[in-house]
């Protein structure tokens, strides 16, 4: 019988087989670590979406109210002066712009003060507004600046703003 040649066997060591096992287990890591960074940022692009969205619906609410109390439907005549004063206390009756002055880390609401449903549970929403009529090179008692502060569930902050004019 004749004994095969020690040079023509083929196969692996055990050498190369640990260090090919070594090389794999670091690129495995590599990847799952990059798809762990992946995964827990994949709720960011639908919270923004959900906050603008959120803001917007406060946005067109806001500025579709009166300039103030004592502004009449369609501003003429136009009111002097500028003062941020919340007269109503319950959403469903804010009449005009100065009233959402006091919605201060509150539940996310339509304009009938109902909740917008699990989707928007998490959220918070801040209004702030100020007289700044000289932000915009008018006398500061003519605009008021609208700030919206949409804080999403993973403590995200997105502030939004538009001025509303005394007309």
């Amino acid at each position: 019988m004749r004994r095969p040649d020690v040079a023509s066997q083929q196969g692996a060591t055990l050498v190369e087989l640990v260090i090919t096992i070594v090389i794999i287990s670091v690129a495995i890591a590599g990847v799952v670590g990059a798809f762990a960074l992946i995964s827990g940022r994949s709720a960011d692009p639908l919270n923004q979406t959900r906050a603008v969205a959120l803001s917007q619906l406060y946005m067109d609410e806001i500025l579709s109210r009166r300039y103030d109390e004592s502004t009449p439907p369609g501003g003429v005549p136009k009111q002097s002066g500028c003062s941020i004063t919340t007269e109503e206390s319950q959403r469903e009756d804010y009449d005009d712009v100065d009233d959402y002055n006091a919605i201060d880390s509150a539940a996310p609401a339509n304009a009938d003060g109902d909740s917008l449903g699990p989707a928007y549970s998490s959220f918070v929403v801040s209004v702030t507004v100020t007289c700044a009529g000289s932000e915009l090179g008018l006398p500061n008692e003519e605009a008021k600046r609208i700030d919206i502060t949409i804080v999403d569930p993973s403590s995200q902050d997105y502030l939004f703003t538009a001025y509303r004019a005394n007309f």
